[in-house]
């Protein structure tokens, strides 16, 4: 595992390790004062979309800084995907495409919530649902489901057994399904065929102290895991579940990150509760790293 060191970049700024022994920078904080954020996603002219879940609202951050509302006062927004048609496609109460002010419904889930969400590498949308309010104390857990949507009202359940569905992400060559179960202390992998079949589960990355919440892939194949555990750290994993480098956050419940930038080295990273800075809780953080993130795949329906 790599652990911070007292390197610094060619401009002075201090650095830490990364995977394979790169280096990560020190988290630039860039909005604030949010509740629970989650589903960053940065489009291709550099704009980071977010959602505050508890609060509501689907914001928009310009690359020159200027926060816009795309989406006003919906709740429980746990994922944003991109549309290839423009526009984002955002969960909650339903999984919906939004593009200039209009909304169409992809597919409403019989489902107290849904949670994040990812297009796969032709364009469908892999979501995980939500049977138990994450927020809830006690009781039993009732376990969710992965599900593809296929078109307009068509999804088919992909698996069940979930039982506090996270972050979606894909292998590089769109080979391999990850998806994260807090509530396992894991991610899943599953071979994901081009026909959108799944088969041979099992755990690829596991950890008894981790939490995992929202993740993202890079080029080289490293699961970049948010710790929602306390942690105060985004965790990268490789593919066999070796853990490769931490990203220390001030804060403590890491929720969500994304790649982003025209070399996609931005890691935008947002959280929930900011231990150091009660007044930034739910703050959005970059930095730069030394492998690319793969390039978000598009919505197609």
């Amino acid at each position: 595992m790599s652990t911070p060191s007292s390197r610094r970049h060619a401009d002075g700024r201090p650095a830490h390790a990364g995977p394979g022994g790169g280096t990560v920078t020190d988290l630039e904080s860039l909005v604030w004062g949010f509740g629970l954020l989650e589903g960053p996603r940065v489009d291709a002219d550099d704009r980071l979309f977010f959602a505050d879940v508890p609060n509501g609202g689907v914001f928009c951050r310009t690359p020159d800084g200027t926060l816009h509302t795309v989406v006003p006062k919906r709740r429980g927004v746990g994922g944003i995907a991109l549309h290839a048609d423009g526009g984002i496609v955002i969960g909650g109460r339903d999984v919906s495409h939004v593009h200039d002010g209009a909304s169409r419904v992809l597919y409403r889930f019989d489902a107290p919530g849904i949670n994040d969400l990812m297009a796969d590498p032709v364009g469908r949308v892999v979501v995980g649902t939500l049977r138990t309010d994450p927020f809830a104390a006690g009781g039993t857990r009732s376990a969710g489901e992965a599900w593809r949507i296929d078109a307009e009202s068509v999804a088919t359940e992909l698996y069940g057994g979930v039982l506090l569905s996270n972050g979606i992400g894909f292998s590089p060559d769109g080979g391999m399904l990850y998806h994260a179960d807090t509530a396992s202390n894991g991610v899943w992998a599953h071979d994901y065929g081009a026909d959108g079949s799944v088969r041979g589960r099992r755990l690829a990355v596991h950890a008894d102290d981790l939490e995992p919440d929202g993740l993202a892939v890079d080029e080289d194949g490293t699961l970049w895991i948010a710790d929602v555990s306390g942690a105060r750290a985004v965790r990268a994993f490789r593919p066999d579940g070796t853990e490769v480098a931490r990203i220390p956050v001030p804060a403590r419940m890491v929720t969500s990150l994304c790649f982003g930038g025209a070399d996609r080295r931005d890691l935008y990273i947002v959280t929930a509760d900011n231990t150091d800075h009660p007044e930034r809780a739910g703050t959005v953080f970059r930095t730069r790293v030394d492998v690319p993130g793969l390039p978000a795949p598009l919505v197609r329906i």
